[in-house]
């Protein structure tokens, strides 16, 4: 199946459960800390430069982004957490949207994989590690992915490699960088091969 990845739009940023959409293609749904950069990997995923919002607030997002890509596969971009800033009302809702999602979702069954990104720089923080026992224990499909990349030299991204395999029931772990581009065909290949799309 051909995917063509100019015909993407921002369908809808559903702040309330009501809103989810449930178009019956595969969703593919992206977890991870407020600042690490999934706004930026969506966009390189597309290539494009501002379909995902990158704020220059970290933390300012509490809405489901759903991104219909050519009718054909659905990014699910759900609220950063972890951001110290954000108010308590705030995360309340976080965790309220977040956790419909995966609980209270009449499309939960479109789900096919979560790509949980962890920053390469800081490594997993306990928000991380607490996103990845819940994909676990609800045998979630996920892989990882390590972004910015670009920052790490020879020895750390060395290093980086070494330590893969260590994180239970991941599909695979991706090393990518948004600014270079590594990783984002791999990303594709493994991410379409979860919703098998060939």
């Amino acid at each position: 199946m051909n995917i063509n990845i100019n015909n993407a739009e921002l369908l809808i940023s559903a702040g309330q459960p009501r809103q989810f959409p449930a178009l019956p293609i595969p969703q593919i749904a992206f977890s991870g800390r407020s600042n690490v950069g999934k706004s930026s990997l969506i966009n390189a995923l597309l290539r494009r430069k501002s379909l995902a919002r990158v704020s220059g607030t970290p933390g300012k997002t509490v809405t489901v982004n759903f991104y219909n890509i050519d009718g054909k596969i659905m990014f699910v971009d759900l609220p950063g957490y972890g951001f110290a800033k954000r108010s308590f009302d705030d995360k309340k809702r976080w965790s309220r949207l977040t956790d419909a999602y995966f609980t209270g979702n009449s499309g939960i069954d479109l789900l096919r994989c979560v790509i949980q990104l962890i920053d390469s720089k800081v490594g997993a923080t306990e928000d991380d590690k607490q996103m990845i026992r819940y994909l676990q224990e609800a045998e979630i499909p996920f892989l990882v992915v390590y972004t910015k990349c670009d920052k790490l030299n020879a020895t750390q991204t060395n290093e980086l490699k070494s330590s893969f395999g260590s994180i239970d029931g991941a599909d695979c772990e991706i090393l990518f960088s948004a600014k270079t581009g590594m990783g984002r065909d791999e990303l594709w290949k493994a991410a379409l091969r979860l919703c098998d799309i060939p």
